[in-house]
């Protein structure tokens, strides 16, 4: 691998992924040109080569198809030889919780094997936001390898913080009464929520569960005035998804909590759920469903399927056969979420947990490779969902996900081509995140493992 990088720029790259931030910021004007690669950027354009990128501090000044330069380039330019590899827009992951409950080693060893994994970016899905937001910091000025993190403050009904994990995450205070665990009911004022949520430096509020409809869409747009996005479980119980869709929340999580829609009646509580009603649900495409998600892609809701819990949850009901049956399987989630894709829905890739500790590549692979096998996805169907999609499961308008001018410099280099075969990101052998090279040679995952052992 080390072919393409020169030995000084090698010796320059092996560092800049472990200085401080003031030393990152000092070659902040700095150009470096990835030269000669296979471009797929993001669009859902077919792979083009050789295509060259030129970056200039954190963002990409220009991208260009052909292997010439027809510039000068500034002087101390780098030129890294990119030719042989395929480079996409970092991915981001969708769904993930690094501190529930909060545990700094585990976290940090996960957010390194992320990032050297080419994921550049991932959703927070409501934690501890006191070690959250300093992993979201630490990560973002270049103190510890690791994703730009963006988070969300959680609201919920009064009921769901009986909930244990909750008490993890809100430890030395009073879980429901923090401004990043908030129960919601008629008495409170929307506006000092959604501004004390805010003041958590999150990015989004969560809405989680136990909420009416009338509240679900009370705080939606109480966030929304304040500028805010709402990303929400797809069912908040007792509110159905039609509920939390008319609300117009800005993503939607879990693709099965969509049937839900079909049930009879809907559950009243989050921890009162029965399994979704696979009779009422049927085969094929469902025509209830298939209305929620004309109104989502209308909207531009954003659903983020999570495969990867329904995997989970049917190898856990396999190995305990005898214990509750899930409240969903992999196959519900798979239909769903193909029918979600071909209505035209914009659908991002999320976990909500994570791999192995022995598996040195991140659990978004495995997602992807489920979108892959079991919803009818494209290789380029899914990274458009770890990328570009996962961007606007963040926000409107990110200046990530896609390779062009103007964005961040988030990008992932891989040995073989992934729009041929999904399984190709774990080729991977560099991450650049906001202009910083991380060589995936540079990466331990035996070391790793040995921190999130306590998963």
């Amino acid at each position: 691998m080390m072919r393409w990088i020169p030995a000084v720029l090698a010796a320059c790259v092996t560092a800049s992924a472990h200085l401080p931030a003031q030393a990152a910021e000092a070659g902040a004007s700095a150009y470096v040109l990835y030269k000669d690669a296979t471009l797929i950027d993001g669009t859902g354009a077919p792979p083009q080569g050789p295509a060259s990128i030129l970056v200039k501090g954190e963002r990409i000044e220009k991208v260009w198809l052909g292997n010439t330069i027809a510039f000068k380039l500034p002087p101390g330019s780098q030129v890294v030889d990119a030719s042989g590899l395929y480079v996409l827009p970092g991915l981001v992951n969708s769904h993930e919780h690094l501190a529930t409950p909060p545990n700094r080693p585990f976290a940090e060893a996960q957010m390194r094997r992320d990032l050297y994994g080419g994921i550049t970016a991932v959703r927070d899905m409501a934690d501890d936001l006191r070690q959250v937001s300093d992993l979201a910091r630490a990560a973002r000025v270049g103190e510890l390898p690791g994703p730009d993190i963006y988070y969300a403050a959680l609201m919920a009904g009064p009921e769901f913080f009986d909930d244990p994990r909750t008490h993890a995450v809100s430890a030395g205070a009073v879980a429901g009464h923090t401004p990043w665990m908030q129960a919601i009911d008629a008495r409170t004022d929307l506006r000092m929520a959604v501004a004390l949520a805010r003041g958590t430096g999150a990015s989004a509020i969560k809405i989680y569960a136990d909420l009416p409809a009338e509240r679900v869409k009370a705080i939606t747009a109480e966030a929304h005035r304040q500028g805010i996005p709402v990303w929400a479980h797809a069912a908040v119980f007792p509110a159905k998804p039609s509920d939390v869709i008319a609300a117009r929340a800005d993503a939607v999580s879990h693709v099965c909590m969509l049937a839900y829609e079909v049930s009879d009646p809907i559950p009243k509580a989050y921890h009162h759920r029965a399994p979704v009603d696979a009779a009422r649900l049927g085969r094929g495409d469902n025509p209830v469903i298939g209305k929620l998600l004309a109104r989502m892609k209308a909207q531009g809701t954003v659903l983020d399927a999570t495969l990867f819990v329904y995997a989970g949850l049917d190898a856990s009901h396999a190995a305990h056969p005898t214990g509750p049956q899930p409240y969903c399987t992999t196959e519900i989630a798979a239909r769903l979420t193909d029918q979600a894709r071909r209505a035209g829905v914009i659908i991002s890739a999320g976990t909500d947990g994570f791999s192995e500790a022995a598996d040195p590549y991140p659990a978004l692979y495995q997602e992807l490779e489920l979108l892959v096998a079991r919803a009818g996805f494209t290789p380029m169907q899914a990274i458009l969902a770890a990328t570009a999609g996962g961007a606007r499961a963040v926000t409107a308008n990110p200046d990530f996900g896609t390779i062009a001018a103007g964005q961040l410099a988030n990008l992932m280099f891989t040995a073989k081509d992934p729009t041929g075969d999904i399984g190709a990101l774990r080729t991977v052998v560099m991450t650049v995140k906001r202009g910083v090279i991380y060589r995936r040679a540079d990466f331990n995952p035996q070391a790793d493992a040995a921190q999130r052992k306590d998963d």
